[in-house]
């Protein structure tokens, strides 16, 4: 596929009018294109479905991993299922529309600026990106509620079967750690999660209490064990590009309408592969 791209975007919240026009209006620049989709399509499954479709039927491949938004059970989906099942009910919609999903064989990019494995992970928080000053998620978790900064996932994202979310981060992170472990070592990679596999991008949040929504330490060292040639992601609402050990962190999200409106326009689909001519180290 020498004239495809492989693109990425996230936090799409479809629920918002414009953002349902913009996601209408995104188009792959050739017929070898692929779209990596970071999570937070919407909340409802119905919305998702939608977008999922759409997508699916314009690039070559889609690639998604689920955002906190689509493991809610929002009260007002008549998809009522929860946690663990909502989500496998989502990589069976994805699988029926063609998608790769966190479930599925990690597909090889041989376009330009490959060959690269590219991996979507999915990972979720345990609270380990703790509140300045404290040292136990009980006492985070406190001085967040003080600070009137809670994630709306503590109401609406069930983390069943398992006890908490943060048990089932750490089993995610456990399971996903031996994939990556048994790649072929000679082939770089694109890794995708919804949260940045470091801490650092969540320095600049204007509430650093909510940092301990968007993460978990035990990836801390990923991009650099697991040969990232870029690491992609969202949540956060903050679209840049950052750099840690070497290593191209890109997080693509849209975001809210009252987030992106005042800012400069901008090509929503952000190119990972090739990477850019003037920041290729290679």
């Amino acid at each position: 596929m020498p004239d495809g791209r492989l693109l990425a975007v996230s936090d799409l919240h479809i629920a918002y009018d414009e953002n349902r026009a913009l996601v209408e209006g995104l188009r792959p620049h050739s017929d070898q294109d692929w779209l990596i989709v970071a999570g937070d399509v919407a909340e409802k499954y119905a919305d998702i479905e939608w977008a999922l479709r759409l997508l699916a039927g314009r690039f070559s491949r889609v690639l998604w991993t689920p955002g906190n938004h689509e493991l809610w059970t929002h009260p007002k989906d008549p998809c009522a299922l929860r946690g663990e099942e909502r989500y496998l009910r989502l990589v069976e919609l994805c699988r029926e529309l063609g998608i790769v999903t966190p479930e599925d064989p990690y597909p090889v990019w041989e376009g330009a600026g490959g060959p690269a494995v590219v991996a979507p992970l999915f990972l979720l928080y345990d609270y380990t990106f703790r509140a300045p000053g404290t040292t136990t998620t009980a006492d985070s978790l406190r001085v967040a509620t003080e600070a009137g900064v809670v994630c709306t996932d503590e109401y609406f994202l069930h983390p069943d079967p398992h006890p908490g979310r943060d048990a089932w981060c750490r089993s995610r992170v456990a399971a996903t750690e031996r994939r990556l472990r048994a790649l072929d070592p000679s082939l770089p990679t694109v890794l995708f999660n919804h949260y940045p596999l470091v801490r650092e991008p969540t320095r600049i949040l204007r509430h650093p209490e909510f940092a301990q929504w968007c993460g978990t330490e035990l990836t801390a060292d990923w991009h650099v064990r697991f040969r990232a040639v870029s690491v992609v992601y969202g949540h956060l609402h903050i679209p840049r590009v950052t750099r840690y050990d070497g290593v191209r962190f890109e997080e693509v999200s849209i975001g809210y309408p009252r987030e992106w409106r005042p800012r400069p326009p901008r090509e929503p689909l952000r190119q990972i592969l090739p990477l850019p001519e003037e920041l290729d180290p290679r």
